[in-house]
């Protein structure tokens, strides 16, 4: 970082997509003929924040992308309304800009289902999936919560009417009773801050709304499932029964919660590069290459 307040981090740069906007995205080359990662980060958070831990054991091994969803971090801003499947077209979109042919997405939370629809919506481009601390749907049981996920829509209308300077000050308050006042915690809030809080709560409702197991069982790709084990949300059961629904999928389990990525990164890091080794083992030399 500039400032020297944050964590070090790849290079990175803005990406015009065309006729979809601009994104970020951060670029770490690899080993010549290493597999090619795409790293697609969860809910609310940037890129950056969701994979800091991970990108220099990541460098190592493979080519990695990481890039903002659209409405999160430095994603792209768009007026039309925040879909899942549009991002799994950013991330296609991306992987042309860069002359990718064909990648790996690495998919944790939200990103999860986003690793989901790529597959679906573009699977000559992937070559193999890695889904973490995510699941085939996350449609709530108790009725208060299936309540509060029908009203982010309604709160997403109404950010989208607040002046950006009030949003700001509102999620700088909230920061500040939930992240300590360190250099590490200051940039985790700067992270947080670049989003556009309506389209985060659309997101929200998006993740809410997600299905895939009609389809999932469909999967025809090398696939390997990282289970955070002590996941308070997104519980183990049902990312289990998303391994269970791919063939063939291997599954690396994480004694952690959902904050794994950055909270228990010395047991998370481990798992998601066995995950990842699981998958490229697993590829045609002509997708390994």
């Amino acid at each position: 970082m500039p400032d020297g307040t944050g964590p070090p981090l790849p290079p990175g740069r803005r990406l015009q997509l065309p006729g979809r906007g601009t994104t970020f995205i951060r670029e770490m080359e690899g080993p010549p003929g290493a597999p090619t990662l795409v790293l697609l980060h969860g809910l609310g958070v940037s890129a950056d924040l969701n994979w800091f831990r991970c990108y220099d054991a990541l460098g190592r091994r493979y080519r990695v992308i990481a890039m903002d969803h659209r409405g999160h971090g430095r994603g792209i801003r768009s007026s039309r309304p925040f879909r899942l499947a549009d991002c799994a077209d950013d991330v296609a979109a991306v992987a042309d800009a860069l002359g990718i042919d064909q990648f790996i997405p690495v998919g944790y939370s939200m990103g999860g289902p986003i690793t989901q629809l790529v597959w679906k919506r573009h699977p000559d481009r992937v070559a193999g999936l890695v889904l973490c601390a995510t699941s085939r749907s996350f449609t709530p049981r108790r009725a208060s919560d299936r309540l509060l996920l029908t009203s982010l829509l309604g709160l997403s209308a109404a950010a989208r009417v607040t002046p950006p300077q009030i949003r700001g000050q509102v999620m700088s308050r909230v920061l500040r009773g939930r992240l300590q006042s360190t250099p590490l915690g200051r940039w985790a809030a700067r992270e947080v801050q670049r989003g556009d809080q309506a389209a985060i709560l659309q997101a929200a409702w998006a993740v809410g709304s997600f299905d895939s197991r009609r389809w999932i069982t469909d999967v025809d790709a090398p696939a390997a499932v990282v289970v955070t084990v002590h996941d308070q949300l997104v519980p183990a059961w049902r990312q289990l029964k998303l391994a269970t629904a791919i063939p063939g999928a291997t599954v690396h389990r994480v004694m952690a919660d959902h904050g794994a990525c950055v909270l228990a990164a010395q047991v998370f890091v481990p798992g998601l590069l066995d995950a990842c080794a699981s998958v490229s083992q697993r590829l045609p030399s002509t997708a390994r290459s």
